[in-house]
């Protein structure tokens, strides 16, 4: 089946025992665009993950990834996909190009040495390739684990709350590999606690509570979904995580939302009460 839609979700349910998980979950992913699904713990991402890539069975329902039904055509969606769990699943004993080839070897790709080597260029750990996996940092290793889930180039990769436990400059790494991603055609679907991780990553955010999509558009819809906003003119100051870069010396992500760039070229004392022109906004309770 063609379409234009690399994953879509009708009226999904699943149940363990008497809870309900997934309630009739709704959901179109278009081809080569990053889908953020939001939801608190216990909300139904990790189970729609696990649905979507074939390792759970839904009770009800139809879920399609790239046109494919996962319900009878379980081998065609597990050749179009791949998954990146919670936690990076390297083996921490095989020197990080080992770790690609085993993965290539595996899914019989040709000339897997040549795939190591690309894959190690392309997420920038050409110099780390013939170190131990157990030697890296957790955002080294977490790319690693991205890019074994890239051997084969599937057209649909699913990052199930990549960022979990890493440090604010790990996951300054996985954002930008991320980004590359995006950039280079892949369909992401990125299952997150943390917003501003969907703020900055997605062209598209749904929110997952007690098994349903309650919203789904882009940020600029979502902020839509608010009353207009009141400004007043306060003093800006630096986040903890702000400085904390700065002093670094790996530089400062850039606020969601299109905010401001700041330069962290040398971390400078903040005036004390200064005004400036930035603006806050008091946002009221969603409609």
């Amino acid at each position: 089946m063609t379409t234009n839609n690399a994953i879509e979700l009708v009226a999904l349910t699943k149940s363990y025992g008497d809870q309900s998980v997934l309630k009739g979950v709704d959901l179109t992913v278009p081809r080569g665009t990053v889908q953020a699904l939001l939801g608190s713990n216990g909300a139904g991402k990790t189970t729609a993950v696990r649905i979507l890539s074939t390792l759970l069975k839904a009770d009800g329902g139809t879920a399609l990834v790239g046109g494919h039904d996962v319900a009878t055509e379980p081998a065609q969606v597990r050749a179009s996909i791949s998954l990146t769990g919670q936690f990076a699943a390297v083996d921490e004993v095989l020197t990080g190009r080992e770790n690609l080839v085993m993965v290539a070897e595996l899914r019989r790709v040709e000339r897997p040495g040549r795939v190591a080597d690309d894959l190690l260029a392309r997420f920038d750990l050409t110099d780390a390739g013939g170190r131990r996996a157990g030697t890296y940092s957790g955002g080294m290793r977490r790319r690693l684990d991205i890019a074994m889930s890239l051997v084969g180039d599937p057209p649909v990769l699913f990052l199930d709350e990549p960022t979990t436990g890493l440090d604010p400059q790990s996951r300054n790494e996985v954002w930008k590999t991320v980004r590359q991603l995006a950039g280079q055609g892949t369909t992401v679907l990125l299952t997150t606690q943390y917003l501003e991780e969907a703020e900055q990553l997605a062209d598209r955010i749904a929110i997952l509570h007690e098994g349903r999509i309650i919203a789904d558009g882009t940020l600029a819809e979502l902020k839509q979904l608010f009353p207009p906003t009141t400004v007043e003119y306060v003093e800006k100051q630096p986040t903890l995580e702000e400085v904390f870069l700065a002093i670094v010396g790996d530089g400062i992500p850039r606020r969601g939302g299109g905010g401001d760039a700041t330069s962290a070229a040398t971390p400078a004392a903040t005036p004390a009460a200064t005004p400036t022109s930035d603006t806050t906004a008091r946002e009221g309770a969603p409609r």
